[in-house]
């Protein structure tokens, strides 16, 4: 079904390409840019990527593959370096600040300026850089004309790597230590100069966990407002092409900007991982920067391109697949929505009924208090598409959670939305959360999970107002699972999972506390699409193709297997004797050459999360990072160790960095802090 990534030869223009420009600032800070323009178009339109991830060697090769085939289609393409990143000057103190989306305007007001540029710009980009896309378009620069985000999000509270429906997540801590390890490296002297060793000690001074920020506020607060752009989307007047994938955990966002937007917009969410669609670990790819030229000619160039005739929200319909820990193709098909929210979609409400059955009469209660192993077949929050990193058989889960199942179903039912359950229970503990889960469960029984949703049941009222529970009273909550769009097929049974904990996603309770859920007024609404013959009509994606990226060779690729390595992928180890759990996360581990600027970098990276049955308190999560460049002035190293533990009150926070040069330490500093849990 997938189709092979082409590299294109033929095209429109020449290239001019610039290793380093400097982008002014009106404090006097300077931002690195990496610039590509069509030879011999005349001035053009801007198409801005805006990231901290180090133009000059962390993204060079995608960069170069992505940016030369735009700009020689007629476009300057700058791949351009946060305040505190790469080789621009300052430093950086946190992700998505109001500095980093004014020293956007700012950079975006001088680029219209040039006069290689016609006044024009977008803005592009995935993670990172679709955030501030959308960040910096609600601040209506007046040259900002489109932005297409991919895999970001409208809301910073609710729908990214810190909190997961007001649990926190297990990638809060993991993510603070991944930033930890990048944001110390030094500028490159070759672009910056002799000034590279004091921007390197400034970096080194400010590089402080930022788990200690995202800590102290573990509510809804102004600290999450201040770039959610969803707190007001008429700021976002221009036209947005919003993308993600449905193994990616931003692509709830899609469906939520096109709700909340009005002006022009279109929203595509494929069976990807979070990646770009033309370069994906989950087929089928799609020809995605021909896309992007669609959008971009549109809006920029006034060409009648049809991408604007088209249906608002286009998806991939996914099949059933059996219980896997890896996909590298998804099976399915494409469909699309003329609207979103689409009036075609009808909710249909199944009630948690008595013995289990989902969507029969319900007049009892059921109770819950789930082991803490539950979980552990749950993945990764969100993916990349390789290793280990998706949900196992869901029946090892169900075992310690209420499950309601469906009859066999009689005729293929198909959703696409948003899950919900309301939930009606009561908890004989002041803090729980509960976990829920929509199952596809096959006729031998393999249950493959579907849709996930979470709620700190101290946030039923709102993110915002954090209540205690009162033990023993009766409350009600909903809880939002992720969008998503599965058809399940006929002779396959509908489940629900409902589960108290889910070590590791989500941070357990300071006590395992018991739900009492009340049957019947306690429902699972689906978001049920009918068949649209519409669908078999859109229009076919081009196939997938991008530039040729200058060579790097990848060491440990090349290199012979090496027996006594470890195996560096997703693994869950279980102690029988003391009942602890280990669930290992590697997070990268590589080693590359870049001939083209000298440079070779490696990098280990591992998060590991322990708990003991029983003991909720005995929750942690322990990281280990080593990040190396190689370059002819010398070797940079940075290490450090970190985690976050808990007792009854407060979550304890350590963290150790080393850093050297040649193998000389040269930097050195320890935290250990104590951060009061509030209602978590």
């Amino acid at each position: 079904m997938g189709q092979d990534l082409q590299t294109r030869t033929d095209y429109p223009f020449g290239l001019i390409e610039q290793e380093n420009i400097w982008v002014p600032l009106p404090d006097g800070t300077r931002l690195a840019g990496r610039l590509w323009r069509p030879d011999g178009a005349g001035p053009v339109p801007m198409i801005l990527e805006y990231l901290p991830y180090r133009k000059r060697d962390g993204t060079r090769g995608r960069d170069e593959a992505m940016h030369r085939y735009l700009a020689r289609h007629g476009y300057a393409c700058l791949r351009l370096d946060i305040r505190g990143t790469g080789d621009s000057d300052g430093v950086l103190y946190d992700e998505y600040t109001v500095q980093e989306q004014t020293d956007g305007v700012d950079a975006i007001a001088w680029l219209a300026a040039q006069d290689w540029c016609d006044g024009q710009v977008a803005m592009y980009g995935i993670s990172w850089g679709g955030f501030n896309g959308l960040q910096i378009a609600a601040r209506q620069p007046p040259a900002l004309k489109t932005i297409i985000t991919v895999g970001s999000t409208d809301d910073r509270y609710a729908t990214d790597i810190h909190w997961v429906g007001g649990c926190l997540s297990k990638d809060n801590f993991d993510w603070s230590s991944t930033m930890f390890a990048m944001q110390d490296l030094p500028p490159d002297p070759a672009i910056v100069g002799a000034a590279w060793r004091d921007m390197w000690a400034a970096r080194r001074e400010a590089n402080t966990p930022w788990i200690l920020t995202w800590l102290r506020h573990q509510s809804r607060d102004d600290y999450w407002r201040q770039g959610s752009v969803c707190e007001d989307f008429s700021r976002i007047t221009i036209p947005v092409y919003a993308v993600s994938g449905w193994a990616d955990n931003y692509s709830e966002a899609v469906p939520r900007l096109l709700a909340g937007l009005t002006g022009p917009r279109r929203g595509l969410i494929g069976p990807w991982a979070h990646s770009f669609p033309h370069s994906v670990t989950v087929e089928p790819a799609i020809g995605w920067l021909q896309e992007v030229l669609r959008w971009c000619d549109h809006w920029l160039k006034g060409r009648e391109t049809g991408i604007m005739d088209e249906p608002m929200l286009r998806v991939w319909m996914q099949d059933h697949v059996p219980p896997r820990t890896c996909y590298h193709e998804r099976p399915g098909r494409w469909v699309a929505e003329d609207v979103w929210p689409s009036p075609r979609i009808r909710p249909e409400r199944l009630a948690l009924g008595d013995n289990g059955v989902l969507g029969g009469a319900g007049t009892g209660q059921a109770r819950i208090c789930s082991p803490l192993w539950v979980g552990l077949t749950a993945g990764e929050v969100g993916r990349y598409g390789d290793e280990a990193e998706w949900a196992t058989d869901q029946r090892e889960d169900d075992g310690g959670s209420l499950v309601f199942v469906t009859a066999p179903l009689a005729e293929p039912l198909e959703i696409l939305g948003a899950p919900q359950l309301e939930l009606r229970f009561a908890s004989d503990r002041p803090q729980a959360l509960v976990s829920v889960r929509v199952n596809d469960v096959a006729p031998s029984g393999a249950s493959t999970r579907v849709a996930i949703g979470h709620l700190n049941l101290c946030h039923r009222h709102g993110h915002g107002s954090p209540q205690a529970l009162v033990p023993g009273q009766a409350e009600s909550a909903l809880v939002d699972l992720d969008d998503i769009a599965h058809s399940f097929p006929a002779g396959h049974r509908i489940a629900v999972s409902i589960s108290t904990v889910y070590w590791p996603i989500a941070w357990p309770s300071p006590e395992l506390a018991t739900l009492t859920v009340q049957l019947g007024d306690s429902a699972l609404t689906l978001p049920v699409r009918p068949s649209h013959p519409a669908d078999a009509a859109l229009r076919v994606f081009d196939p997938p193709e991008a530039a040729a990226a200058d060579p790097q060779h990848d060491l440990q690729h090349d290199l012979p297997p090496d027996p006594a390595a470890p195996v560096l992928r997703r693994s869950v180890t279980r102690d029988l004797l003391t009942g602890e759990s280990v669930v290992d996360f590697p997070r990268w581990t590589y080693a590359t050459e870049m001939p083209a600027i000298g440079q070779t970098h490696r990098g280990t990276g591992l998060a590991r999360y322990r708990i003991t049955e029983g003991d909720p308190l005995s929750a942690s999560c322990e990281t280990h990072y080593t990040v190396q460049i190689e370059r002819p002035d010398g070797i940079f190293t940075h290490e450090s160790t970190g985690a976050l533990t808990c007792d009854a009150t407060h979550f304890i926070v350590t963290m150790r960095l080393r850093i050297s040069e040649n193998g000389a330490e040269v930097f050195a500093r320890d935290w250990h802090e104590r951060i009061a849990r509030d209602h978590i």
